[in-house]
């Protein structure tokens, strides 16, 4: 749970779930380079996380069928990592009146979580706002997020509701980064070959 302590490589930490990791400008891992991660899960063995700004141009119903009508635009699957990308891991944003639990809908932070795609996506129509569907995920072993947290490669900033469902996600990290002001804001700005500057 969010806020819970808890012992990752030999270290206590704070949970990260529900953050969004920003890849630094010296991050040149290409799986990486410019993404806005969500952290889905950040437990003792490690954590997962969806990369929120790389759409693909495959349409969700042409792999998913309805669940393409639920969809928010752009309704296309998302590169989520480079772990498993066969898989799918689908975010939900549950609406503000909905007050009971859903069967199949995982809380990650707030009214966001991760929507079991094997459900029937008209029993769920009324009850959330929208969806975003990953293929595959990014994930790191225990105590590897924080190592390269502290190495430099990532920013730790909190998440809007808003972020993983953004109409315009290549825009994404640029505006999270604006979001934080004073120097951070000016790393929005940063080329991506510095080289050609």
């Amino acid at each position: 749970m969010f806020g819970e302590q808890q012992r990752i490589g030999g270290r206590s930490v704070e949970s990260m779930t529900g953050q969004l990791l920003v890849a630094t400008p010296t991050l040149k891992d290409p799986n990486f380079d410019r993404t806005v991660v969500l952290l889905v899960a950040h437990e003792t063995g490690g954590a997962l996380g969806v990369v929120l700004n790389r759409a693909t141009e495959v349409p969700v119903a042409e792999v998913l069928g309805n669940w393409g009508e639920l969809a928010g635009d752009p309704a296309v699957l998302f590169e989520g990592g480079p772990v498993q990308p066969e898989s799918a891991i689908c975010l939900a944003r549950t609406r503000p009146d909905v007050k009971k639990r859903l069967s199949g809908f995982h809380p990650v932070s707030g009214a966001l979580g991760t929507l079991d795609l094997s459900a029937d996506p008209e029993r769920l129509r009324e009850s959330v706002t929208g969806i975003r569907v990953f293929a595959g995920y990014s994930g790191w072993s225990a105590g590897q997020l924080e190592d390269e947290i502290e190495a430099g490669s990532w920013f730790v900033f909190d998440a809007l509701p808003g972020d993983p469902f953004v109409e315009r996600p290549d825009d994404l990290w640029a505006m999270v980064l604006r979001r934080q002001g004073d120097i951070l804001a000016a790393v929005a700005h940063f080329p991506p070959d510095v080289s050609l500057n």
